[in-house]
């Protein structure tokens, strides 16, 4: 039996409505390889800017609206009618679950009407599998997903398969940018604004902690690295009688430096608790942010590891990553039936502890 006949070209629609983001796109895995055939984004940030953060009842209503544009312009792009297509793949969690809802109510009527598998996707699974969409990378491998609402240090060992090693205790970094650009009057979301008023600031001139270094192991923790920008904004303000531009610029280069350190060392103990791996990725929207893309790179270099992070468009919420993992899915004999359920929470490693934590999305898979 040649490679072909063993693995014959699928062709899904990927669904994705777990936070702020709809969107959709078509996938295409054949004998040349995987193929983004469209991906379609339609972003909510006008909707919750003046709120300083993501409302769950407003991105399900805005995911309600938009889910059916999405997926329409996803398949006019691609070229792929319904007919053409093999499966429909769904983020059924975790997520806020109102927008998980709409994304996995509407894969359903798609599927049922098509006469189509139904593949539910975890959200996350679908960040840590986009290194082998992106860069075929062979199992295992070392995945640091470090997104708005997750941090994790994962072992890739198969579609299925994924080893915790650590992850955040209690807010991930995504959230704490998002707290300090509002503690700083910085625009929504808070990653890119915060990177931006980083790019001309001091990093050496906060002393911010970086919390548990001194502690063995990979987990991690943020929420004391936002409280202490938030002393440091305040005694600026109480001895000034404000913050200036600059001082804004110092905070967020301190800060972003502080994150980076973190997720630098902790990866080094990472890869050094993995055992042999092919390569070290990271995915997720920090994964996006340059100095941390090069302090991971550092890391991975020193342990003599190639390291990896998609194009900055498959870092954050995109179909394109549900698509590829439902086709992961599919290959590895996976679908589901009608009561394919929607949920807030859905560990990978199922059979490690939760992390518990404080961050707004209460306890990290």
């Amino acid at each position: 039996m040649d490679a072909a006949t063993a693995n014959p070209p699928l062709t899904v629609l990927g669904i994705e409505t777990s936070c702020d983001e709809t969107a959709a796109a078509v996938v295409r895995d054949g004998p040349a390889g995987p193929e983004i055939l469209s991906s379609v984004v339609l972003g909510q940030a006008d909707l919750h800017a003046a709120y300083g953060g993501v409302v769950p009842e407003i991105a399900a209503r805005a995911h309600a609206e938009r889910v059916d544009h999405a997926v329409e312009a996803a398949l006019a792009r691609s070229g792929a009618g319904l007919a053409t297509l093999d499966a429909v793949a769904v983020t059924a969690g975790p997520g806020l679950i109102g927008g998980v809802l709409a994304g996995v109510m509407a894969a359903k009527g798609i599927a049922a009407a098509a006469g189509l598998p139904l593949v539910g996707v975890n959200h996350l699974a679908g960040h840590a599998l986009t290194p082998r969409l992106t860069e075929g990378l062979a199992f295992p491998y070392l995945m640091l997903l470090v997104s708005g609402g997750h941090c994790q240090f994962l072992r890739v060992e198969g579609p299925g398969g994924f080893r915790r090693l650590g992850g955040t205790i209690d807010d991930a970094p995504g959230e704490a940018f998002d707290k300090v650009a509002r503690l700083l009057g910085l625009t929504q979301p808070g990653g890119p604004a915060v990177e931006r008023a980083a790019a001309t600031g001091d990093p050496a001139r906060f002393a911010f902690p970086r919390p548990l270094m001194d502690r063995p192991g990979c987990d991690l923790s943020f929420s004391g690295l936002k409280t202490a920008v938030l002393r440091a904004r305040d005694s600026l303000a109480t001895a000034r009688g404000g913050i200036t531009a600059a001082d804004r610029a110092d905070l967020c280069a301190g800060f972003e430096a502080a994150v980076a350190d973190v997720l630098a060392a902790k990866a080094a103990r990472a890869l050094a608790a993995a055992g042999p791996v092919a390569a070290f990725a990271a995915a997720g929207g920090v994964a996006a942010n340059a100095r941390l893309r090069a302090r991971l790179a550092e890391a991975a270099a020193g342990a003599g590891v190639r390291f990896v992070a998609p194009p900055l468009a498959l870092c954050t919420d995109n179909g394109a990553m549900i698509a590829w993992a439902g086709i992961e899915r599919l290959r590895a004999g996976g679908r589901d039936g009608w009561d394919l359920p929607a949920r807030p929470r859905w560990p990978l490693d199922a059979l490690s502890a939760p992390l518990y934590g404080g961050g707004r999305r209460g306890a990290k898979a």
